[in-house]
């Protein structure tokens, strides 16, 4: 089917929505259960943080992955698939009363992290040219807002129920979707080849080595052998996966699309934009939830403290979707460009001054406001750089470049608070919050700058259309059916 020629079934943009929002929301909502769940399972707080980490390291291996699979088999079925093991992982976790096999079960759960690139190849597939700016940008808006409204859903859960109701909400929301995705078209953009193995096992460890010693900087430090070796290690794997991907027949990842300078540059934004919003969201809740008598603190649960978000979420879901509009008219350049900007606007205000409920709410409206138009334009700028039986593996990598960023960003910013800490109080200084809301800012003050350097698709689509020229090799990853 031809996205030009036929429009995909009345509802489809609802279910690729109530997918992605299935997988975001289980990201963070178990953030405001840990201490509960340590409690509850009879272990440490330490093992409780693996259900982060796992589920984290998970979807980081899996989401390119399962990108590129759905190129090859079909988006729609892929789909299927990335929702179906995300189910069963949530009824896993709502089930079992060990710690280990309910890490088990998140990392099962990571597979939904292919859920974001195969609904950006379905609507790049199957959505009309009117109608793809704004579905990839709600996409990726409900990305955004999914660690923000993920920690109140798992506040709410955590203070009225228990723990088990975060991940019965997840297995009901994937049951649902999984309903729906048998009514989505089945995609005509598909790449003859076979499944690169030895690359996805260099990607795995590449991307893993790094991803846990980022979640071990708050107890090891940043100088730690331990957290500098695993980094070493996993940036050295990440070179020999390129220099293989160039190599072999049928990449995983094709490295000469991903070398396309819009491409290039608009991950390269994306991992500046992932560093600074995910600050914000370690940073806003954690001051809501301080205690008054810091003098900074507001002393909030983690219901109240996660409605505090909410309305710079529900911002967040407005311009992601006014993201597609004015990309259309302005190109999704400056629409990033401008977003990002905005962004930092905001957070440069919350590093003057956060001393107040009204305070944080305007300027994390602004963050997120921004966040929102900036986040929608990356996946616009990606698939329209890339040929259609591209899109799963490009923008699964995009979507793991930002969760890199997220946890950068998460981590600078934890590590802050931590050294901050003084042994009378037991509570990080103001001073930390500031610096890290300037770091946020300063990352999306370059943001800005390096979306502005982004070049218009022109010369990626002349590229394509150099190498659609050229003698296609049988099997070669270039070669499309339907196209």
């Amino acid at each position: 089917m031809s996205a030009d020629s036929k429009s995909p079934p009345k509802g489809s943009l609802l279910v690729l929505a109530l997918a992605a929002a299935a997988y975001a929301l289980a990201q963070t909502a178990v953030v405001p259960a840990m201490t509960s769940m340590a409690a509850t399972l009879h272990t440490s707080p330490a093992n409780v943080t693996w259900l982060l980490t796992g589920y984290l390291v998970s979807a980081a291996i899996l989401t390119p992955v399962i990108g590129r699979l759905g190129d090859m088999f079909g988006k729609r079925r892929m789909l299927l698939i990335a929702l179906l093991l995300f189910g069963v992982g949530a009824v896993m976790a709502a089930l079992v009363s060990n710690v280990w096999l309910l890490v088990v079960a998140r990392v099962i759960q990571g597979a939904g992290g292919g859920i974001f690139p195969l609904c950006f190849g379905i609507i790049s597939d199957d959505f009309p040219p009117n109608r793809k700016p704004g579905a990839l940008g709600l996409i990726s808006a409900i990305a955004g807002i999914g660690a923000g409204a993920g920690l109140l859903l798992g506040g709410l859960l955590i203070d009225h129920t228990s723990y088990h109701w975060i991940f019965w909400s997840g297995a009901i929301m994937a049951g649902l979707a999984t309903l729906g995705v048998r009514t989505l078209p089945a995609g005509s953009h598909h790449v003859k080849g076979k499944v690169d193995y030895i690359g996805a096992v260099l990607l795995a460890i590449g991307v893993t080595a790094p991803l846990i010693a980022l979640t071990k900087t708050a107890a090891w430090g940043w100088t730690d052998a331990r957290v500098l070796g695993l980094i070493a290690a996993g940036l050295i794997v990440l070179v020999l996966f390129g220099l293989f991907e160039q190599r072999v027949r049928e990449p995983l990842v094709d490295m000469s699309v991903l070398r396309r300078p819009t491409v290039l540059a608009t991950n390269v934004t994306t991992l500046l934009v992932g560093f600074g919003m995910f600050g914000a969201f370690v940073l806003i809740p954690q001051i809501a939830q301080t205690p008054e008598v810091s003098g900074y603190g507001f002393g909030m649960d983690a219901t109240k403290a996660g409605l505090l978000l909410l309305p710079a979420c529900l911002v967040m879901l407005v311009t992601g979707a006014l993201s597609g509009k004015l990309s259309l008219r302005f190109g999704g350049k400056v629409t990033l460009a401008v977003g990002v900007l905005v962004a930092a606007v905001g957070l440069g205000l919350l590093a003057a001054q956060h001393g107040s409920v009204t305070t944080i709410v305007i300027y994390s409206i602004v963050v997120f406001g921004g966040m929102g138009l900036a986040m929608a334009a990356m996946p616009t700028l990606i698939v329209d750089a890339v040929p259609p039986s591209m899109t799963g593996q490009a923008t699964g990598v995009n979507a793991l470049i930002r969760s890199l960023g997220s946890s950068i960003g998460s981590q600078v910013a934890a590590t802050l608070l931590a050294g901050s800490i003084t042994a009378g109080t037991l509570l990080p200084a103001d001073s930390a919050f500031t610096d890290a809301f300037a770091i946020g800012a300063v990352a999306a003050l370059v943001a800005g700058g390096a979306a502005l350097l982004i070049p218009r698709a022109r010369a990626d689509r002349a590229q394509q259309a150099g190498a659609a020229a050229a003698p296609a090799t049988v099997g070669s990853a270039g070669s499309r059916q339907g196209d």
